[in-house]
């Protein structure tokens, strides 16, 4: 082996060494620092069960609405040129660069029960704020580009020609967009539905502002936090993390037996 190349290894895989225990060891030690009797009680709590039963379904329907919306949208963006396009982009990653907490309150602002939306809904019975479906939004709200950015490199990835033939056979646009286009992007479209899912999951400052009841399980570790300190916080926090990695590592080997026969091809 090259001398210089052996030294650039090492020095390359210190230093993500370093950036592995940066990410790895805060929460590492808060699992540590968890006993069995405070996870079990922390498991046994009805409100944390319900929080984290909250949480994940109210992130799983925002994810799941959103999607029909933004995978077309990130279709045009991938294969259409068109006026105002970089604006376009640009507003789909505002939430990213936005406080979450200023995201709140710009929801809060549209559902309100003074304004137009709030009245609507009041009108059909919905009331937004303090509702789960004021938390889906929140939580869809700060997590769709992951989404979108996903499915328009997806979507870029899928050749321009294999489209242009099927329609010059006789295929319709619809009929392309879900033999060709779609089974084409799926893989890097599922990774952007796993990652707006679980970034939903994590969302504090948004759905804190637009319901702060009833509480999702980031809201509920703040409240035990304050109310009770930090072992409290801990338990129910670590308690949602082993949650959330399971189903991750669950969604993982889906993903993994979903490639299979694509690979055996």
């Amino acid at each position: 082996m090259n001398p210089r190349a052996g030294s650039f290894n090492i020095i390359f895989s210190l230093l993500g060494s370093l950036v592995l225990v940066f990410l790895v060891a805060p929460v590492a030690g808060m699992v540590l620092h968890t006993s069995m009797p405070e996870l079990a009680s922390a498991f046994g709590d009805a409100e944390v069960r319900a929080s984290i039963r909250l949480t994940l379904l109210a992130s799983l329907a925002g994810t799941l609405a959103l999607s029909v919306f933004a995978i077309p949208l990130a279709y045009l963006l991938a294969r259409k040129n068109f006026p105002l396009k970089s604006l376009v982009i640009g507003a789909i990653n505002l939430p990213v660069v936005i406080p979450h907490s200023s995201a709140g309150v710009a929801l809060l602002g549209i559902m309100s029960r003074d304004t137009f939306i709030g009245r609507a809904g009041e009108g059909l019975g919905i009331s937004f704020v303090g509702n789960p479906l004021a938390i889906a939004i929140a939580m869809a709200f700060v997590s769709l580009p992951f989404l979108v950015v996903s499915a328009v490199d997806a979507f870029g990835l899928v050749p321009v020609r294999l489209e242009k033939a099927a329609l010059s056979l006789g295929a319709g646009a619809w009929r392309v967009f879900f033999t060709i286009s779609l089974p084409l992007a799926i893989r890097p479209i599922v990774s952007g539905l796993v990652l707006m899912w679980t970034r939903g999951l994590s969302e504090f400052g948004a759905v804190l502002i637009v319901a702060y009841h009833p509480m999702v399980t980031p809201v509920l570790v703040f409240e035990r936090f304050n109310t009770f300190g930090l072992a409290h916080a801990r338990s129910v926090a670590t308690a949602f993390i082993l949650v959330t990695l399971a189903l991750l590592l669950a969604v993982k080997l889906f993903m993994r037996f979903f490639r299979a026969p694509t690979q055996e091809r």
